[in-house]
């Protein structure tokens, strides 16, 4: 016998709702029924189902205001909504809501049994995800560099070769691009994960402080020093330090910092007695240090201590083919903080994050996801939920120069062939959005926003 469920069914006739208790009582499962919104309001909080049928059209409370309350009460229950044919538009809408699903009266009792079973499906899954990133958070896997970039890939391939060495390592490329996360990777796939990682940015305190904190200081060496304080190359010892930023390191550091890289010793501010330290030192800059050292401002005998490797990120706009699955990684990542169930984003705005430009790289694609997720009020992250910045159309004059160069918008051509063929399934099964959408091999609520989206008329297909 399958599991058995909690369902709550809430329709204003009654033939429905015997008919839907007597049907899931059957099948082992356990209902509940209420005639209204308001009663399945009560319900919903005092039997916890595992899953809501619920009509549109009821009176006291119809079913999407009633829904919009269970979203906020618990956001993770599925809720299927039954509505009349003429009366679809409304149900793609209360899709954007939240509701997982909607069967057009009169429905057959199979398709919505297999709704619901794929509604509770998904909810497991979703649920073996966030277990799975729980446990992932506790422990550190190449897995944490989410990539399908054949540079990047290149890089991780070096990155674990270079994890098992002692060398200093310099990290370069733009803000946003992934720094501290290859530098941890180096740490913790190297003989000494089992020590600390300790990251610094130079460029966030004054000279003075940041003398303070790499070197440590004795009781007294300054006003203010009334304690002995242990420095991060100290705190550091059979680990690695990242010095990050390490472009904007007083120049007058920068001699201090070469004595350590070559004697690993040094002696704390105030202090006489020389410690000796066994690190690795992992920099990483967003500027050109070789130009900086033609200039006059970074030191060169440091930059060829510092440069022993070298690893060059590339921006996010030179990874197109990264943007979606690092996306979709955000989307989970916020969805489960902010205790929300978005699956997936639109195709439409899919799209639009993938041809932005990303001046931030992924911490602005990051920042982006997080805002898409606060701001949506439903299932699935609509174009309308992205910033401002992300709505602009390219201009006619871009467009007639594409036409006029014989370039050809791949995405476009993409979609015509899609909806040529959902139109010509929905056809070959006569209309049956349920057959269609497991022919095409997507769910049935993708499918139904695919007719939206396309403008297809379900009574054609």
């Amino acid at each position: 016998m399958k599991t058995p469920y909690r369902i709550l069914i809430v329709d204003d006739e009654d033939n429905v709702r015997r008919m839907l208790a007597t049907a899931f009582s059957l099948l082992g499962h356990e209902t509940h029924c209420a005639s209204n919104g308001q009663a399945a309001l009560n319900l919903f909080s005092d039997t916890r189902p595992d899953v809501v049928v619920m009509d549109i059209r009821m009176p006291e409370l119809n079913g999407i205001d009633a829904l919009k309350v269970m979203r906020t009460q618990q956001p993770r229950v599925p809720v299927i909504l039954m509505t009349a044919y003429a009366e679809v538009e409304t149900a793609v809408e209360a899709l954007r809501c939240g509701a997982f699903d909607y069967v057009i009266k009169p429905f057959d009792l199979d398709e919505l049994n297999l709704v619901i079973q794929r509604a509770l499906q998904l909810q497991a899954m979703k649920q073996e995800i966030r277990n799975l990133h729980q446990a992932l958070n506790t422990s550190w896997q190449w897995g944490h560099i989410l990539t399908n970039s054949p540079a990047m890939l290149d890089i991780c391939k070096d990155t674990a070769k270079i994890a098992l060495s002692q060398a200093n390592v310099l990290i370069s490329g733009e803000s946003g691009t992934g720094k501290e996360l290859i530098a941890r990777a180096i740490h913790y796939n190297s003989r000494r994960a089992s020590g600390p990682f300790i990251n610094i940015n130079c460029a966030a305190l004054p000279e003075s402080l940041l003398e303070s904190e790499l070197f440590g200081h004795e009781k007294g060496a300054f006003t203010g020093a009334q304690t002995l304080r242990q420095g991060l190359f100290e705190r550091a010892h059979q680990g690695t330090l990242l010095l990050d930023e390490v472009a904007e390191m007083p120049f007058s550091l920068q001699a201090k910092l070469l004595r350590i890289l070559q004697e690993r010793e040094f002696e704390r501010i105030g202090g006489h007695q020389t410690i000796r330290v066994n690190i690795r030192i992992v920099a990483a800059t967003n500027r050109d240090l070789q130009a900086m050292v033609k200039a006059g401002t970074f030191r060169e005998d440091l930059f060829y201590r510092l440069n022993v490797i070298h690893l060059m990120l590339p921006p996010l706009r030179e990874r197109q083919e990264d943007i979606g699955l690092l996306a979709n990684h955000f989307l989970q990542k916020f969805s489960s903080e902010n205790q929300r169930d978005i699956i997936e984003f639109d195709s439409t705005a899919l799209a639009l994050l993938t041809r932005w430009s990303w001046p931030g790289n992924i911490r602005e694609l990051s920042n982006v996801v997080e805002r898409a997720v606060v701001m949506s009020t439903g299932a699935v992250i609509f174009a309308e939920d992205l910033p401002a910045p992300f709505h602009h159309p390219v201009s006619t004059k871009t467009a007639f120069r594409q036409v006029q160069s014989g370039e050809r918008n791949l995405k476009e051509e993409i979609k015509r062939e899609e909806k040529r063929i959902i139109v010509q399934v929905l056809e070959q099964q006569q209309g049956n959005r349920t057959h269609s959408a497991l022919m095409l091999g997507i769910s049935r609520r993708a499918l139904m926003y695919k007719l939206q989206e396309y403008g297809i008329d379900p009574a054609d297909g």
